[in-house]
C-alpha cells in the first residue's frame, strides 16, 4: 500500500536509495545534489542501511570508487550536478564501456560560465553520448519512481549499462511536493538483489575489467555496447510494465499529452512540461488543437516512437533547455528532427532554446510558442529554425 508523504526530489531519491540499500555509496558534494548524500549519511548513522559510505576527494573519485565496487560485484550509487558531472567525464565513458551498471542521480544544473547554480540541462546533455542511459522527471513522484526502476534497467543482463536519474536542480531537487512512497519490503521485492554473472572477486571465472582495446577488438566492444543501448528500449518498457502492475503508476518513453488529434505540438523535458500542459489546456478550451510530448527517456532515444506520435501534426516546436552551440539548434531538436526526417508527411519543425541558467518559463511564454506554431501551420513558413526565447533583447 502506498504511503502519502511530502518530500523534495533529493529526499525522494535518498529515500529510494535507503529502501534499495546499495552496497556502496561514494560521495562528493556539489549544489544542488548535496542533500542526497546528506540524507543518506543520516540513514547510515541511524543504522537504517548497511551501505559502505565512502567520502572521497572529488567527483572523479566518487564515480571511480563506484566503478571499483561494481567491478567487484557490488551495487554502487552516487550523485552529482553541473561541474561535478563534467569532472566525471572520463570515468563516465569508462563505466559505460566496461558495462558497469552504476546508478547516478543528477540534479541538473547549468554549467559555467558565467557561474550559475540554477537549472538547465547543459550538464547532462554534455554527457548524452557517454553511454549512460538517461531518464528525466517532471516532478518529485517521477524522480522517485524513475529511481526505483533504474537498477533493474541498468543491471539487466541484456543491458548492463550505467544509468543517470535526472531531476531539475532546485525546481524538483529542493521543492517539496506530495508524493506516494512504496513500502520498504515492496521496493526490495521489486528491485531485487544484484547478482552479476561475472565480477572480479568470482574466483571461478577470472576476468579483466577495462583492458586495453587494440584495434582488432575495440570496434566489436563498441558495437556490443551500442546493441546494449538498443536492448535497453525493450527492458525499459518491460520494467515499466511490471512497475505499473506492482505500484499502479504508468510510464513509457515519453508522455503524450492531448496528442490524439493535435495539429500543433511541443516536445519538451522535465518540470517545464507542467507549465506547458497548463497552456495546452487553455488553448484546448479555446478550440486550438494543441498537444505536448514530454520526453522521459533521452538515452536510448525513442526516435521511431516519437516520430509516429508527431507524424499527424502540422507544426512542432522542440524546446531545448540547453544550448548546443552548433549554430543549428540544441540536442533535443537534433534528435527529434533526425527521427522525423524519413516520415512521408513531416511536420514543420523549429527549435527554441529557453530557460538557460534558471530563466523563467511561464504559461504565457508557452502560449506564445503555440501562437508561432499556428502561424507556421497557416502560412507554411517556419521563419528561423533556431531561436532563443526569454532573453533580454539588445
Amino acid at each position: 500500500m502506498s504511503i502519502r508523504e511530502r518530500l523534495s526530489g533529493n529526499e525522494a531519491i535518498a529515500t529510494a536509495m535507503r529502501q534499495i540499500n546499495p552496497d556502496v555509496f561514494a560521495m562528493f558534494p556539489i549544489t544542488p545534489s548535496t542533500e542526497i548524500p546528506q540524507y543518506f549519511a543520516q540513514y547510515v548513522a541511524d543504522g537504517k542501511v548497511d551501505t559502505e559510505f565512502i567520502c572521497v576527494e572529488s567527483e572523479h573519485s566518487s564515480l571511480s570508487a563506484c566503478l571499483g565496487a561494481e567491478a567487484a560485484g557490488c551495487r554502487a550509487v552516487t550523485a552529482t550536478s553541473s561541474a561535478g558531472l563534467s569532472f566525471m567525464n572520463e570515468v563516465l565513458y569508462v563505466a559505460a564501456s566496461s558495462r558497469l551498471p552504476v546508478v547516478l542521480a543528477v540534479s541538473c544544473r547549468a554549467l559555467t560560465g558565467p557561474i550559475n547554480i540554477n537549472h538547465d540541462y547543459s550538464d547532462s546533455m554534455a554527457e548524452r553520448d557517454s553511454g549512460f542511459i538517461q531518464l528525466y522527471a517532471e516532478n518529485n513522484q517521477e524522480v522517485y519512481d524513475n529511481y526505483l526502476m533504474a537498477h533493474r534497467i541498468a543491471e539487466h543482463p541484456d543491458v548492463r549499462l550505467p544509468l543517470m536519474v535526472c531531476e531539475d536542480g532546485f525546481i524538483t531537487s529542493h521543492a517539496i511536493e506530495n508524493i506516494e512512497l512504496e513500502e520498504d519490503a515492496a521496493v526490495k521485492a521489486f528491485v531485487g538483489e544484484y547478482r552479476p554473472e561475472n565480477y572480479l572477486l568470482k574466483k571461478e571465472n577470472p576476468l579483466a575489467v577495462g583492458p586495453y582495446g587494440v584495434s582488432g577488438y575495440y570496434m566489436e566492444a563498441r558495437v556490443a555496447q551500442a546493441h546494449a543501448m538498443m536492448n535497453a528500449k525493450k527492458v525499459i518498457l518491460d520494467v515499466a510494465a511490471d512497475f505499473e502492475k506492482t505500484f499502479g503508476r504508468s510510464y513509457g518513453f515519453f508522455e503524450s499529452y492531448r496528442m490524439e488529434d493535435a495539429e500543433l505540438a511541443m516536445v519538451i523535458m522535465g518540470s517545464s512540461a507542467g507549465t506547458a500542459k497548463a497552456a495546452v489546456d487553455e488553448l484546448r478550451a479555446e478550440g486550438v488543437k494543441a498537444g505536448l510530448v514530454k520526453i522521459r527517456v533521452f538515452r536510448p532515444f525513442p526516435g521511431e516512437e516519437l516520430a509516429q506520435v508527431l507524424s499527424g501534426c502540422k507544426a512542432v516546436a522542440v524546446m531545448d533547455k540547453s544550448e548546443g552551440f552548433s549554430a543549428n539548434g540544441g540536442p533535443l531538436y537534433a534528435e527529434t528532427a533526425g527521427a522525423c526526417f524519413n516520415l512521408e508527411q513531416r511536420p514543420k519543425m523549429v527549435d527554441i532554446v529557453f530557460g538557460l541558467g534558471g530563466r523563467d518559463f511561464t504559461v504565457e511564454a508557452a502560449r506564445s510558442v503555440y501562437g508561432r506554431l499556428e502561424q507556421i501551420a497557416r502560412t507554411g513558413e517556419t521563419g528561423p529554425l533556431y531561436t532563443h526565447m526569454g532573453q533580454r533583447e539588445a
